[in-house]
């Protein structure tokens, strides 16, 4: 399997456009070069993907862990006002507070943190203290309309001020302050919609039973197409179930629309391979992890994968923790690797 095959997407152009948009609305009187530096600290953070072309290990180590902490957030901020700290401004150069520069990078650090939160991946915003995942589950992680309202208010000013210059008027304040201002609070206000759908949609799947067993965990993740249908994982007593959705004031809901995988009985085997270190690393990311066991001439194999967060099985977790042993459950052999990107595996 390629690399390029097994990486997880990446969204730069949505963080870097939010970070523009936000040096526009707080920062407006930066210089340029400075508007770089924000750039750079609101997508850095991000590198963390590559660490897929080092195999799925690297991945798990480092995926959405120690970039994506509040400690680099600051150590990236102090990285790119470095050059500012060091360069003498020429005597017609516009100067800027060190500080303030600092602040200016610290905050698109942080709104890109916060931004991730508010997806399914998860963030250990406290690491090295705490290496608890946070993921509130409101938006996919390439949002169309939250992509489309950072787009406006970068392109709906530029084309006013376009128009303003042509008819020769004079344009109030900072330029572009106001529409990128626009935009972040209409982006806050779509994030508070979707965190009030979400609620409701999550509240939908708890109230139901699953094939006559009542849920003991219930996440809904965000699709990207529409606020009001999310994709329902659901766990009972001996199973998982994936369902569709629907909130909002008209929405209907189907439990028995649910497709249904069950979870293997309880072996010693199942046993060992869980308490494996491989699994335990494996599980410490897993938001909802099957287990299947398949028989082999040395004994059993123990295969553990985690939930995709959509129904595109690409935009999931795509490693796997694979444990062999033997008739009496002793691990005989441990790994991790990537999955083969089948869903039907979830339906076995």
């Amino acid at each position: 399997m390629k690399i390029h095959e097994i990486t997880l997407p990446v969204d730069p152009i949505t963080h870097g456009l939010a970070s523009y948009v936000l040096k526009r609305a707080a920062f407006p009187r930066l210089a340029r070069p400075i508007t770089l530096a924000m750039i750079v600290a609101g997508t850095i953070a991000d590198l963390d993907g590559q660490s897929a072309h080092f195999g799925p290990s690297a991945f798990l180590t480092f995926y959405r862990t120690y970039f994506h902490s509040l400690l680099a957030a600051v150590l990236f901020s102090l990285l790119v006002t470095l050059p500012f700290l060091v360069r003498k401004p020429s005597s017609t150069e516009k100067q800027n507070s060190q500080a303030v520069i600092f602040l200016a990078a610290l905050s698109a650090s942080v709104l890109h943190l916060l931004m991730d939160v508010c997806q399914s991946a998860g963030v250990e915003l406290f690491w090295p203290f705490s290496p608890r995942r946070f993921a509130l589950d409101w938006v996919a992680r390439l949002d169309l309309w939250v992509l489309g309202i950072l787009l406006a208010g970068v392109l709906l000013p530029t084309l006013s001020g376009l128009v303003t210059d042509e008819i020769g008027a004079r344009s109030k304040g900072p330029k572009g302050r106001m529409g990128a201002s626009v935009a972040l609070a209409a982006m806050l206000l779509y994030f508070g919609a979707r965190a009030i759908l979400h609620s409701n949609a999550v509240a939908a799947a708890q109230s139901r039973t699953y094939r006559g067993e009542s849920p003991r965990r219930v996440a809904a993740f965000a699709e990207s197409g529409s606020p009001f249908r999310w994709y329902g994982i659901i766990e009972t007593e001996s199973a998982l179930h994936e369902v569709e959705v629907e909130a909002g004031a008209a929405a209907k809901f189907d439990p028995d629309s649910a497709r249904t995988s069950y979870k293997p009985e309880p072996s010693p085997a199942l046993d060992a391979a869980r308490n494996t270190s491989v699994a335990r690393r494996f599980l410490q990311a897993a938001r909802f992890p099957k287990a299947s066991v398949e028989k082999t001439p040395e004994g059993f194999q123990i295969t553990l994968r985690d939930f995709p967060y959509t129904r595109e099985i690409r935009s999931g977790s795509r490693v796997q923790a694979t444990i062999d042993t033997d008739p009496a459950g002793k691990v005989l052999s441990q790994q991790l690797i990537w999955n083969s990107l089948s869903r039907e595996f979830w339906w076995e």
